[in-house]
């Protein structure tokens, strides 16, 4: 099948069978490595992309259900905070380094594609409400504390 779909703001035309991973059409037609394979099985969190704006699993979306949709990947957050030197997503991704929520990288793109959705939606979260959305994503170095601490809300100058 033949499929377009906007990825990261530009429209892509893919083609491959219906059910072939959203993740593999990504990562081997688009050259989007930024989203990585965990398990593969949807329990990690690892290749969470945004589907018209909401966090899923690339791992378990197959291509058709994505034909004319809007898929945000890490690359495309990242792209947003090079746009400037003072913007939401370049302050959200230098906080989640200074915090230390960045270790290995396995995980950073699941968590950090989860997390500007959350961000997205509600600019001040509550811990609660932080370690709500990010239960589906798994780390195993962090202990995930840099991670709560990028999330918190910034302290008043």
């Amino acid at each position: 099948m033949k499929a377009e779909l906007t990825v990261n703001g530009q429209t892509e035309e893919v083609e491959g069978a219906p059910m072939e991973r959203l993740l593999d059409v990504l990562r081997q037609q688009l050259g989007l490595t930024g989203t990585k394979e965990g398990c593969g099985e949807g329990e990690c969190g690892a290749c969470t992309v945004l589907l018209d704006g909401q966090p899923v699993l690339s791992c378990l979306v197959p291509l058709t259900q994505c034909a004319g949709r809007r898929i945000e990947t890490v690359e495309g957050i990242a792209e947003m905070a090079s746009a400037s030197a003072d913007n939401p997503a370049r302050r959200f991704l230098d906080r989640f380094v200074a915090t230390g929520g960045v270790q290995c990288g396995a995980c950073t793109p699941g968590f950090v594609v989860t997390a500007w959705a959350l961000l997205q939606n509600d600019p001040a979260p509550s811990e609660d409400r932080v370690r709500e959305a990010l239960a589906g994503n798994l780390c195993r170095c962090t202990g995930y504390e840099g991670i709560l601490r990028a999330l918190a809300p910034e302290p008043e100058p």
